[in-house]
């Protein structure tokens, strides 16, 4: 294998399980990718933000 494939391969090994959350889109794209649509990945980032939305009100709290 080439180098940068065994990389990428350490990288995925070294990630940890993506939240049980994510369960119904990656077993999409999994089993169905041809399937996956941009509402599916704009939900995925909806979802992002929104934490990164909640995180930051709470540091803004802690800050205050």
């Amino acid at each position: 294998m080439s180098e940068p494939i065994d990389q990428l391969r350490a990288n995925v090994a070294a990630t940890p399980p993506a939240p049980s959350a994510m369960a119904g889109y990656l077993r999409k794209v999994h089993e169905r990718a041809y399937t996956v649509v941009d509402a599916d990945v704009e939900s995925l980032v909806a979802a992002a933000v929104s934490e990164g939305l909640r995180r930051l009100d709470r540091a803004d709290e802690v800050l205050a």
